[in-house]
């Protein structure tokens, strides 16, 4: 079993995380009990879930927490672009942060796939 820090994604993820929690900083303060709290339960949750499938020997509980994994990007993604129409985060920002998200997604489903060709 590959080790938990060199696999990529956990990498990528933990990248995602530290550039939250900066852009986080930005947003107002009516905000920060709310949405703020919302994006960091969800990335965070992700990263519990990246954790719980590596440690994971049955593809079947894998293939669950991989999912919940995809459905926790799918959600960030909703409340990044509630974050863009509200003018909480610029163009740029929205831009970084949907490639993050994208490109952990797309590990996410190459693992999904890895686990049912099992």
């Amino acid at each position: 079993m590959i080790e938990l820090e060199n696999l990529e994604i956990y990498k990528q993820y933990v990248e995602l995380i530290y550039y939250s929690t900066t852009i986080l900083m930005k947003y107002p303060k009516s905000e920060r009990y709310c949405l703020v709290n919302d994006i960091k339960n969800v990335t965070y949750s992700g990263i519990k879930n990246i954790i719980y499938a590596q440690k994971e020997y049955n593809c079947k509980d894998r293939l669950h927490i991989l999912n919940e994994l995809d459905a926790n990007l799918k959600i960030l993604k909703v409340f990044i672009r509630i974050s863009y129409k509200k003018k909480y985060i610029n163009i740029r920002n929205y831009t970084a942060w949907s490639k993050k998200i994208a490109n952990i997604s797309n590990m996410t489903w190459g693992w999904i796939k890895s686990c049912q060709k099992q």
